[in-house]
């Protein structure tokens, strides 16, 4: 393993950062402490820093060279809505918020990669460093692009990085192409007639007609579905009803959808509608759907996916980095950022994943292991692209 020495002989300090943002979680767009922490650093640093844009967010930039290439690296700085059950010493004092996914990590690694690159500047270029907030479902990385972040720093392309437990620590997954999902939201409410549970005759039924349309909805990935094509509908509630003794004037159902594709993400919101309208129809009430789209699919560019895979494969050896690995169906708003311009996100392994150390769950805790080799990644990725 090629970790840069210099920033491995930083580890303690690097550590002793990540558990602070830990101890501090923030949620989506209320990162003040953790974006001053991260201006102070960078300023601190010598890089020039960026504060507020989209809202939360803060930039540096880091120049060397002639060249105009300018090239973006993306970590994330939110927590989640979660109560930590962990007892070390830096586990979070906000109740109720905890960084159940590594967003501490990611910003730390990404700390550590500014010091070296400002401290060598061994390309020839610019970097431009995005901490980003809300990525947890608010879309901070669409509200840093609306906040005019290519306009400001154009960027050719974009990386960034997850960790990924289940993956040896220190291992690499670079996808081709899709690597994790869209994230949509759906609701549909069927109006019936509401009356005495003793006399169903008397009544329309919105919850013998949820019931069935849970069932035909399943059919959409069971037999309207390119069994080779990725997807996932979930429905996840189900409201109907207050009493033992009386049938409800309306059914609500809730849940998500998941796809690789735009192709099969428009399908399957067409295809919805027109079941919940039949459901309904045939069962004589009336139907409401509304879909919400979330997050696009996060789609690697083919050169950029190269290129972390020859970094990667240089940094930790080639038996440590995987490029057949399943998308997950997971989403992410990068997915904003490889919109925009060629991109790739990777997942850097977090481990094993043993005692509830998973993402979004209350025993989860970032591997402090990790920081050295992440921070050395985004660094000779940097000297990669914008080699002198």
């Amino acid at each position: 393993m090629q970790v840069i020495d210099a920033i491995a002989a930083r580890k303690d300090e690097l550590t002793r950062i990540r558990r602070d943002i830990h101890a501090h979680p923030e949620l989506a767009f209320a990162e003040h402490r953790t974006a001053e922490l991260v201006a102070a650093r960078l300023e601190k640093l010598g890089i020039e820093t960026h504060r507020g844009i989209g809202k939360t967010g803060v930039v540096g930039l880091i120049r060397a060279g002639s060249s105009s290439r300018v090239i973006g690296l993306r970590a994330d700085m939110d927590a989640l809505p979660i109560t930590e059950r962990n007892t070390f010493a830096h586990r979070s004092g906000a109740p109720g918020c905890m960084h159940a996914c590594g967003h501490d990590g990611h910003t730390t690694m990404l700390l550590g990669a500014a010091e070296h690159l400002a401290a060598t500047r061994r390309f020839d270029g610019t970097v431009v460093l995005i901490f980003q907030p809300a990525e947890e479902g608010h879309g901070g990385g669409a509200a840093m692009l609306a906040d005019g972040l290519l306009e400001r720093f154009p960027c050719s392309a974009f990386y960034g990085m997850h960790n990924w437990p289940g993956l040896p620590a220190g291992h690499f997954a670079v996808h081709s192409g899709p690597v994790m999902a869209s994230t949509d939201q759906w609701d549909i409410v069927l109006h019936g007639r509401g009356g005495h549970a003793a006399m169903p005759h008397q009544c329309i039924d919105p919850i013998t007609a949820g019931s069935a349309l849970v069932q035909a909805l399943q059919t959409l990935i069971s037999r309207s579905r390119d069994p080779l094509e990725p997807a996932v509908l979930s429905v996840t509630q189900f409201h109907a009803g207050e009493a033992y003794n009386a049938i409800p004037d309306r059914a609500v159902l809730r849940g998500t959808v998941r796809t690789l594709s735009e192709t099969m993400r428009a399908r399957l919101e067409a295809q919805m509608q027109s079941i919940a309208e039949g459901v309904a129809q045939t069962h004589g009430l009336r139907s409401e759907f509304h879909y919400h789209r979330g997050y696009p699919a996060t789609i690697n560019a083919a050169e950029q996916a190269a290129i972390c895979a020859t970094v990667a494969r240089q940094l930790v050896g080639t038996q440590n980095v995987s490029t057949t690995l399943r998308p997950s169906m997971g989403g992410e708003d990068f997915a904003y950022f490889a919109a925009q311009r060629p991109s790739c996100y990777v997942w850097i392994g977090n481990g094993p994943g043993e005692g509830g150390c998973t993402l979004h769950n209350p025993n989860y805790d970032f591997n402090d292991e990790l920081l050295p080799v992440g921070a050395s990644y985004w660094v000779r990725l940097a000297e990669h692209v914008l080699a002198r």
